[in-house]
């Protein structure tokens, strides 16, 4: 249901927008500490307004809308937390309880110290269940102007505890999937939050999983393109079946999503999507080659091409001039024979290496193509070899010699156009 528009319907004091906007600022070093957040109660059965609380900043703040990848950010909450005009003192900021540890050989597979999600606090989430008994449950289904209800605002914030009781509340109302503006659910919200223990919360409670946005962008999309691990593993320990293969509007499934984030990470740009995710932390590359990682875990298909441009996460890798993920998407147990010679446009990845402008990664791009498999004798849609796309000078010299000599020597055993 969406609320009545009208002079005398005032929005809770804490939307989506606003919300963002302070962990933005206490990300930034703006302010010292954000101000205390109300969380409101259901606003009276008789339609009376929201009761609006102190707050330190009512200007909202848009939530980034960018494309591809749009979304709230958020952080962990924590403070004391019930439902019945309490405050939250402060929105602490996440961070990993683990250390990645590369291996010795380039190359070699990360090794991670996960600390699993820990269950929220027990009297908190007491609190927060006491504070809703006896409310009319639909009553905490009102949006704001924006879309938000009261479980957007509470997955954006990260605060677990009462996240988890309004969604019980609310699972049997449709509560869990409601839709603001943008058409992000809850889960949605949360997920692009990094709000893991609550998206594992919303899925056990029965979200749908594979639920998207405006843009097609599902949860895995968004953890993905924001640089979430946290996310998958929340979405793997749920339990709950998702589609690993999904497409957003782009026609790019997650883990196409997932190098392209981690290739704008190697060159020192944002996501793909113009940002790290509203107030989220910004991910650190290890972040980015793990989401890559556990998309694999969980099933992705490495050969799949997205519906543009018919790239396959390693035509997007190569690209990118990014060995480090050439290099785990060739070791995938029989992913090589299947990637090494697909054509995205009539372009193989070893096309697409030779292409490149004379950058460091380009001749180990090309010697690990070739030792996996690549043939340098394809031709592509107007007929070019491999070796016609290298940059004139030395370095290019050396590697068209090199194809040349290697030309013939391997055949390819696929070639999907």
């Amino acid at each position: 249901m969406r609320p009545q528009r009208g002079h005398h319907r005032s929005a809770p004091p804490q939307t989506v927008k606003q919300l963002l906007k302070e962990l933005r600022r206490q990300q930034s070093g703006e302010g010292a500490r954000p101000p205390a957040l109300a969380v409101p109660p259901p606003s009276p059965a008789d339609g009376a307004p929201w009761p609006r609380a102190p707050s330190a900043s009512p200007t909202p703040c848009g939530v980034p809308s960018v494309s591809p990848h749009s979304g709230a950010g958020g952080t962990h909450g924590g403070g004391t937390h019930g439902l019945g005009g309490f405050q939250v003192a402060a929105l602490p900021s996440t961070a990993w309880p683990h250390q990645p540890v590369l291996g010795a050989e380039f190359g070699g597979p990360l090794v991670w110290r996960e600390t699993p999600e820990p269950e929220p606090d027990p009297q908190e989430l007491a609190a927060a269940r006491a504070a809703l008994g006896g409310r009319d449950p639909r009553e905490l289904l009102r949006q704001d102007e924006e879309g938000d209800t009261l479980l957007h605002v509470l997955c954006a914030g990260g605060l677990r505890a009462p996240a988890r009781a309004t969604a019980e509340a609310l699972r049997d109302l449709g509560g869990l999937e409601v839709r603001e503006h943008l058409g992000k659910t809850p889960l949605l919200v949360a997920a692009t939050a990094a709000a893991s223990g609550i998206v594992r919360d919303l899925l056990v409670l029965g979200a749908d999983p594979n639920a998207a946005d405006h843009g097609g962008r599902t949860a895995l999309h968004l953890a993905a393109a924001y640089g979430h691990p946290k996310i998958f593993q929340a979405m793997m320990s749920s339990g709950v079946p998702v589609n690993v293969e999904a497409r957003n509007f782009e026609g790019q499934t997650p883990l196409h999503c997932a190098v392209l984030a981690h290739n704008a990470t190697l060159h020192g740009g944002t996501t793909p999507a113009g940002g790290s995710g509203g107030g989220s932390p910004t991910p650190t590359p290890q972040d980015r080659l793990r989401c890559v990682e556990l998309l694999l875990q969980m099933g992705a298909d490495s050969s799949s091409q997205d519906t543009k441009s018919s790239l396959t996460a390693l035509h997007m890798a190569v690209r990118g001039g990014n060995l480090v993920l050439a290099h785990l998407l060739l070791r995938q147990p029989g992913a090589a024979p299947r990637l090494v010679n697909m054509k995205a446009h009539g372009n193989t990845p070893l096309h697409m290496a030779a292409a490149l402008p004379g950058t460091p990664s380009q001749e180990p791009l090309v010697r690990l193509l070739l030792a996996w498999g690549a043939d340098p004798g394809a031709r592509n849609l107007e007929h070019d070899l491999p070796q016609g796309l290298l940059p004139p000078g030395p370095p290019g010299d050396q590697l068209r010699l090199l194809l040349r000599s290697r030309r013939g020597s391997r055949r390819p055993t696929t070639t999907t156009e």
